[in-house]
């Protein structure tokens, strides 16, 4: 079977007026056309053909992933995918397909620079694209293996003439891994610690370092370890305990303030996606509310189960007794320490209703300069509802909540934004054409990444006070309170009670960077969704009697927050057709190989076998 078709890169390079005047005669060479055999005999076009294994393969804001997990709710409800739901489970629509552009890619790129002349780069410049290059192939095979379980193994280019040796068997699982680390620790011992000036951002060693502690924990957890084998508990403690090491003596360590991470090239970064305008651009617009954004809105709205995820300043869990939400001294306290005694990072991620949104906008909601007006994405009691009585439902019946309509919109479904990353430079005109040009970076690996990693696997194997050292770390940096007993408003000291522990620490650091249904999945937890029931909403409503804020009251003040009261609704998706809920599948925890592709050459590509298949993903 060819997987894939080999690639070619040709670069044309366009002259001014777009290229040269016509000749006569066949035999003109066109000069402005850069040949394939070229690329290997010039160092700056073969380091253009690694930028663009770059461009392909290094990820970006994951928008819309709190769609997927139990973060967020995007456009007005509804949106539970089947998969939440634990239905069409069937291997045609629970696919995972593979893809092979990108291994090819690095193939070629690697078998080309084994052939170069040592007059084209010196054998150090040499040694390190080679390196990048073998991070990317373990980037890219791992996001295969992680979903579907041992795929084909191809490490060289392919002949497209040798029909033979095109069919390449699923390798399995355990041959995959060990493919990929070796691909990692070789590309580890040539790359740099770290770069500067025009090559930061390039791969370094930290990098592989911290992609093979993240990959062997994740071969450590239930997911693929569901004997608990300590042996690989083991191994991936001392991979993510070497990626740590390395990080702090190449100067990485956690950036003191949390909500500017994404701003500038800092130290918490060891993957870093560099956005910049006019090229490379970021566009935050589909996370903005509807009033500040332009051409898309509503996604990652938090939901409850995000909301409350996040501590109190000294450390405690925010929490809440639903039934003791009718009292009002109850709900007001609730809602006094949810606005106002939460860690630095529930601020830095979640834009609160009733408050200023920080772009520049002016124009829009009254406002005549930027930031001097809050916007109320908060709700009001219909007429004629019994708040104590009624069972609150978005919506105008008489029994319902309704949009407070002061400067706000009906576009939103919990009154709540993501605002982690966002470009707060930029107002809604800059949001579209060639003045979108938001430039917040990304870090799909950071080093609060590789601490809670460690942590992890430290508290697996015994080592109890390394992991909550880590979490310690990680909390003294959101802002909580160390506590007379230092421990960050950490209780837990038994190993299930830390693990519990550290699974909560990644939900919050991690909200909407693409961890959260991943982290599920690998510890096999669905459980936690299928138990939290529904996607649950917290609007914060006015209270009957209670006039319109102003556009100058800010819910934050005292005397406007005591207007208003917290109330739980039950499910964001109610569709009016039955409840919409988290049901998912115990028994599928890996995706299937797409029948389509399977059929091409089924007996080198057997079905995963919770679908029916011989292929046992664990082994």
């Amino acid at each position: 079977m060819k997987y894939i078709n080999r690639s070619k890169f040709i670069l044309f390079v366009v002259l001014t007026a777009l290229g040269t005047s016509c000749k006569k005669g066949l035999n003109y060479q066109n000069t402005s056309a850069i040949n394939p055999a070229q690329v290997w005999t010039d160092s700056t076009l073969i380091g253009a053909y690694l930028n663009d294994i770059y461009g392909g393969l290094m990820p970006g804001w994951p928008l819309g992933s709190g769609n997927n997990s139990d973060e967020g709710i995007s456009g007005s409800g509804g949106g539970l995918s089947n998969y939440l739901q634990g239905t069409h489970l069937d291997a045609a629509s629970n696919s995972s397909g593979l893809n092979y552009t990108y291994i090819d890619k690095t193939n070629y790129f690697i078998d080309q620079l084994a052939k170069i002349s040592p007059s084209v780069m010196s054998a150090s410049l040499k040694n390190r694209m080679v390196g990048e290059a073998k991070f990317w192939r373990a980037w890219t095979y791992w996001g295969m293996v992680k979903k579907v379980g041992g795929v084909p193994l191809i490490l060289h280019t392919q002949d497209g003439t040798d029909t033979i040796a095109l069919k390449v068997p699923r390798a399995k699982t355990s041959e995959c891994v060990a493919q990929i680390i070796k691909d990692l620790d070789s590309a580890a011992m040539v790359l740099p610690a770290n770069y500067t000036g025009v090559n930061y951002g390039r791969i370094n060693s930290v990098a592989a370092l911290g992609l093979k502690g993240r990959i062997l924990l994740w071969y450590a957890s239930p997911l693929f370890n569901p004997s608990n084998d300590a042996a690989r508990w083991q191994t991936a403690y001392t991979a993510t305990k070497a990626a740590l090491t390395a990080a702090d003596a190449a100067g990485f360590g956690l950036f003191p303030n949390y909500r500017n991470i994404w701003y500038s090239a800092n130290k918490e970064m060891i993957m870093v996606n560099q956005y910049y305008y006019p090229d490379h651009y970021m566009n935050f617009n589909s996370i903005r509310p509807l009033a500040f954004t332009n051409g898309a809105t509503n996604t990652d709205q938090p939901i409850l189960q995000m909301l409350l995820a996040y501590p109190k300043r000294d450390g405690s869990p925010m929490q809440y007794n639903e039934s003791q939400l009718s009292d009002p001294l109850y709900n007001a306290q609730f809602l006094k320490d949810f606005l106002t005694n939460r860690d630095d990072r529930f601020y830095a991620t979640i834009w609160v209703p009733g408050t200023v949104y920080p772009t520049p906008d002016v124009g829009v909601i009254g406002m005549t300069t930027p930031r001097s007006a809050s916007y109320w994405l908060n709700w009001t009691w219909a007429a004629g509802a019994t708040p104590s009585a009624e069972l609150p439902k978005k919506d105008n019946s008489i029994t319902g909540i309704s949009p407070l309509i002061q400067n706000g919109d009906q576009n939103g479904v919990t009154g709540f934004f993501e605002r982690k990353g966002l470009d707060t430079t930029l107002d809604h005109n800059q949001l579209v054409g060639l003045a979108a040009g938001a430039k917040s970076w990304f870090s799909p690996m950071r080093y609060a990444e590789l601490l809670l990693n460690m942590a992890e696997c430290a508290n697996e194997i015994g080592k109890s006070s390394e992991a909550l050292n880590a979490l310690y770390q990680i909390r003294q940096r959101a802002g909580i309170a160390a506590g007379a007993d230092g421990h960050y408003g950490v209780t837990a000291t038994t190993q299930v009670d830390i693990r519990t522990a550290i699974m909560n620490e990644r939900q919050v650091e991690f909200a909407f960077e693409g961890f959260r249904f991943d982290d599920l999945r690998r510890w096999r937890r669905y459980d936690v969704l299928n138990t939290e029931g529904t996607r649950k909403g917290l609007f914060i409503v006015l209270n009957k009697g209670q006039g319109l804020p102003s556009n100058t009251d800010n819910i934050m003040t005292a005397s406007v927050m005591s207007k208003f009261s917290a109330v739980i609704v039950d499910n964001l998706d109610n569709t009016g057709s039955g409840d919409v809920k988290y049901n998912l599948s115990l028994n599928h925890w890996f995706y299937a190989l797409p029948p389509a592709q399977i059929s091409i050459e089924p007996n080198d590509l057997p079905q995963n076998n919770e679908y029916g298949g011989t292929f046992d993903p664990l082994q």
